[in-house]
């Protein structure tokens, strides 16, 4: 889907590194977008709706998160760029018995003021998200290589718990009350359930078919899971964590988001390279239906809501491009050009 991940549902990434920067100091909030192709974070502004910025990183950078703060922006990658070389080299050299490709992939830190990378965090085996605490101290981090989730201690720059969950796990969300952190199996078919406090896997949770995403409605009634699979999202109750019922979305469904008001959820429809998705769809929590579907760019994959409700932000990956959705309206108002490959996408509180 996603390279190095799953083949069905992005192109192999080129190599190259993208090293140019530019002003991170500009009005307005700033969007921050894995830039998975480019090996790049682009930086948007909110109020020009321009790209001002591109933080070189790692290499296939693929999620981004901003911390509670606004100070740092962690992206999950697999390592420094031009490992792929190396990789394609051991890769070699472990067909023929003498050496084995065991490269971790890595979390790094940008700082948001000087739009520089301050911390490099190694983890487990082709790191897909990352998601951070509201105190801000510790991270977490799937590893869809080696099937388990890395606890970073975000002020000593160290994985302190290493998880095992379930097959493939990809995008994970912390619970509303901060006591969970709820990862979607995207091989498994499940949903694994950690507690926060023990650092342990308590629950997993049949789904369905190519669970990519989950989040949770901010008044915790409702956790939805994207099945990219069966192009559907899951609903589940969290309380007796059984799924409740299933809405038909586009295809390969990807990422999604509730708005602040918890009455809409926002799911983007990535398609495949073949034949690529460019929809996102409106689900209204109340009725558990579709209210709405807009048109984006090709391969709508990465999704998020700006703290006042007002704009969501959807990274199109085939088009290398964001689009700017007014959701009272339910219109695209912009469409901003970032570097190669866009995934992963977040905005500053």
């Amino acid at each position: 889907m996603f390279t190095h991940r799953i083949k069905w549902l992005l192109v192999v990434a080129h190599l190259g590194l993208l090293a140019a920067t530019g002003s991170a100091h500009a009005a307005g909030k700033k969007v921050y977008v894995a830039d998975e192709e480019s090996n790049t974070v682009s930086i948007i502004d909110t109020t020009s709706f321009k790209t001002i910025g591109r933080v070189a990183v790692g290499e296939e950078p693929h999620n981004v998160q901003v911390t509670p703060d606004g100070k740092l922006v962690w992206v999950t990658n697999n390592g420094e760029p031009g490992r792929k070389n190396e990789e394609a080299a051991e890769a070699k050299m472990a067909k023929s018995g003498k050496m084995d490709s065991t490269a971790p992939g890595a979390v790094w830190a940008i700082d948001t003021a000087t739009a520089k990378v301050v911390a490099k965090v190694p983890v487990g085996m082709h790191p897909a998200h990352v998601v951070v605490s509201g105190d801000g101290r510790t991270a977490y981090v799937t590893n869809g290589g080696d099937n388990t989730v890395s606890v970073v201690d975000t002020t000593a720059h160290q994985v302190v718990a290493t998880i095992p969950v379930g097959t493939f796990p990809h995008g994970l969300r912390i619970s509303p009350d901060g006591l969970q952190v709820w990862v979607a199996n995207l091989k498994g078919e499940t949903v694994s359930v950690i507690d926060t406090g023990s650092r342990k896997e308590i629950a997993k949770i049949a789904v369905g078919k190519g669970p990519a995403q989950v989040g949770f409605t901010p008044d915790g009634r409702f956790m939805l899971v994207s099945l990219s699979g069966e192009n559907q999202v899951a609903v589940i109750d969290p309380a007796s964590r059984k799924v409740i019922g299933k809405v038909a979305v586009g295809t390969v469904p990807i990422q999604l988001y509730a708005t602040p008001d918890s009455k809409l959820v926002l799911v983007a429809n990535q398609g495949s390279p073949e034949k690529p998705g460019n929809t996102v769809s409106f689900i209204d929590v109340a009725g558990l239906k579709v209210a709405a579907t807009i048109k984006t760019g090709a391969g709508a994959h990465g999704v998020v809501i700006a703290p006042d409700g007002r704009r969501a932000y959807v990274t199109n990956t085939y088009a290398s491009t964001v689009s700017v959705i007014d959701i009272g309206t339910r219109k695209v108002i912009a469409t901003v050009r970032v570097g190669k490959g866009p995934n992963g996408i977040s905005i500053a509180p």
